[in-house]
């Protein structure tokens, strides 16, 4: 009976012993991932930072800066924007959580710790947490959108759940909603033609909720600007890479001079450097920044894309691979970002003593150091997604995953098209994306290793000895 009685209690206690460890290590998780932050005393920042949060004191819209997650800022002033880092850093977990499970690797807390704990040393993951800024929910859309895809374990709320996410991450950034539009396509368009791949429901949960994704845009903006818009700038954007490669120069100088063309009395002043044009002391500021050119800068894009088709395919195929390539971590993570710390000073004075007393405001954090690891590790994990492909076509164990590898890797194209191509590359641009190879380099021992696929662990280990025997017999040689 005392035995019994001692089973029973066993049982009862099994799953408040489990709720223990779910919670002590979502307290350590979620640590990992605010390290940052934390270290810093204060949410990090950038240079778009002061953007964003303007947005609703302001009440207009600027390019590239959607209402969106302005008005999440402008919501948790009163607590120094901690919320928002929380957020987002919760939503990681949550995200990351659903895609173990759905890999078969659920209920695992201390798993899905260590995995956390792996990304956090060797990725950007907690640099993208930690900061104001939206960069952090490109990566986290494009797994929820995989989930909604692909996803066989969620639940309908948790569908329901996923579908709110992926539109509010189109929501807080251009170039988020253009690449989930991406994918969403891709996925409807694989849909019509086949379900073997892409299931007919699955193409449909993606075109809801990126049409969800453009709803809360335009309803966001709306709140702000006073009625609904999409995001300006696309042409003001474009035009600046176009200034980079020498494009502008080129048809200025073939139209020049032209009335019509406010940039024409000004051609010896404009700067090659794109960023130097658009966001510094240039020709752009005195005639009138995008509301004063933002036409001409239509005509020049629309023109130069008319008349020098081959030059203009040659530089967007350049400027893609470059981007490919830009995935260093902490790019304008500096203590000189003059116009946010103005626009948090104006409008949020009660922030500003905590602002002051961070670490960022008073020197500079060595990224140097930190992307000695990152750079590397991302490279190298982009560099082995195809194999992984291929592999998959050989092992069925790893199906699952190669349909996760082939989604990021369309992701990791498509983000590097619309950033570089249409944008201009920037490490931060690849950053945001890029940590997604790491996280499923790091799946495939896991899943190989797991006790019930000894097939593909024999596999696996037959490889790497054959690996290793090739190279021993090399030397010997």
């Amino acid at each position: 009976m005392e035995a019994q009685d001692g089973a029973l209690r066993g049982i009862d206690s099994a799953p408040a012993a489990n709720h223990a460890v779910w919670c002590a290590a979502c307290v350590l998780m979620l640590g990992l991932l605010l390290a940052p932050a934390l270290w810093n005393g204060f949410p990090l920042l950038q240079h778009d930072s002061g953007g964003y949060l303007a947005r609703w004191y302001e009440g207009y819209l600027v390019p590239s800066r959607p209402a969106a997650y302005g008005l999440l800022l402008a919501a948790t002033t009163h607590v120094s924007f901690w919320p928002v880092v929380v957020l987002q850093a919760a939503a990681t977990l949550w995200i990351l959580a659903l895609l173990l499970r759905e890999l078969g690797l659920g209920r695992r807390p201390l798993l899905l710790l260590a995995v956390v704990a792996v990304l956090t040393f060797a990725t950007t993951l907690p640099w993208l947490t930690s900061i104001l800024l939206t960069d952090t929910f490109a990566g986290l859309a494009v797994l929820a959108l995989h989930l909604l895809v692909f996803g066989r374990t969620p639940g309908p709320w948790e569908r329901r759940a996923l579908t709110a996410f992926v539109a509010l991450a189109a929501a807080t950034h251009s170039a988020t909603l253009a690449l989930l539009g991406v994918l969403a396509a891709g996925a409807m368009a694989a849909a019509l033609l086949t379900d073997r791949v892409i299931p007919a429901r699955g193409g449909r949960r993606a075109g809801i909720a990126v049409m969800l994704g453009v709803t809360v845009t335009l309803g966001a903006n709306a709140i702000v600007a006073g009625y609904p818009a999409f995001t300006p700038g696309g042409f003001g954007i474009l035009f600046g890479r176009l200034l980079q490669d020498g494009i502008v120069s080129r048809y200025l100088r073939d139209h020049c001079p032209d009335l019509s063309l406010k940039l024409c009395p000004h051609r010896g002043e404009i700067p090659l450097d794109a960023d130097a044009f658009l966001w510094g002391n240039s020709v752009f500021n005195r005639l009138g920044r995008f509301a004063g050119l933002g036409d001409e800068m239509r005509t020049i894009v629309l023109g130069s894309l008319r008349d020098y088709p081959l030059l203009q395919a040659e530089t967007a195929a350049a400027a893609t691979v470059s981007q490919l390539g830009k995935v260093a971590t902490g790019e304008g993570v500096i203590n000189q970002i003059w116009h946010t710390y103005g626009i948090i000073q104006r409008y949020t004075p009660e922030v500003v003593p905590s602002m002051r007393a961070a670490r960022q405001q008073h020197r500079n954090i060595d990224f140097a150091a930190i992307n000695r690891v990152h750079v590397p590790v991302a490279l190298m994990a982009m560099a082995l997604l195809p194999i992984l492909l291929t592999a998959g076509a050989r092992w069925p164990e790893l199906g699952a995953l190669r349909t996760l590898a082939a989604t990021i890797l369309l992701a990791l194209l498509a983000n590097a098209f619309l950033c570089g191509a249409l944008s201009n590359p920037h490490d931060r641009y690849g950053a945001r994306l890029i940590w997604l190879a790491p996280l499923i380099m790091l799946l495939v021992p896991i899943l190989a290793f797991r006790p019930e696929l000894d097939g593909l662990r024999r596999r696996w280990t037959t490889a790497w000895r054959a690996a290793i025997g090739v190279q021993l017999l090399r030397r010997a040689d």
